[in-house]
């Protein structure tokens, strides 16, 4: 087996979770924090919505400056509405799937590196960057967005199992 082919369907599941997750976000509550260090509920989603473009990024450049000549990269524009977020998701989500799927092995053991200002942070092979910097930090954010859903008294969507909102069928 491929390992884009291995990749893939963990791929899948985790962003159906992210999708379902940011279909919830309310729009009036899109400037909430919980915390002044805390960033705002629609910085977090649109971060999310946003992330599996790292995946394209990942598999097609070898490289990636955060703060080229020490100036830091501009984020993405935040999403006006709940639907223009769910549309980016879905639109990175489907770039990021179909990059995976056209890498090869020999690509995707090729390192990767991160860097700040040309300094180096970290250098993995592209599989671990997939695995680690793209799909473990959507899973990390969506549990963080949870949160804020919880909070805030919007239903949490079952994930892995029940929610205290959801019990999905079979359960």
């Amino acid at each position: 087996m491929a390992i884009s082919e291995s990749l893939l369907p963990e791929f899948d599941q985790e962003a159906a979770g992210v999708r379902k997750t940011l279909e919830r976000v309310p729009e009036d509550k899109f400037d909430w924090k919980p915390h002044p260090k805390s960033g705002s509920m629609i910085w977090l989603a649109g971060h999310l919505a946003n992330l599996p473009s790292w995946g394209t990024l990942t598999v097609a450049q070898d490289q990636l400056d955060m703060n080229p000549g020490g100036k830091p990269m501009e984020p993405p524009p935040p999403p006006a509405s709940t639907a223009e977020l769910v549309a980016t998701f879905d639109r990175t989500c489907a770039e990021a799937r179909a990059a995976i799927a056209g890498a090869s092995d020999a690509e995707l053991m090729k390192p990767w590196t991160l860097l700040s200002n040309g300094t180096v942070l970290f250098s993995l092979p592209k599989v671990a960057v997939l695995r680690s910097f793209v799909m473990n930090h959507l899973i990390h954010h969506r549990a963080q967005l949870g949160v804020y859903l919880r909070i805030n008294d919007v239903p949490v969507p079952s994930l892995y199992g029940p929610s205290a909102d959801e019990t999905p069928p079979g359960f």
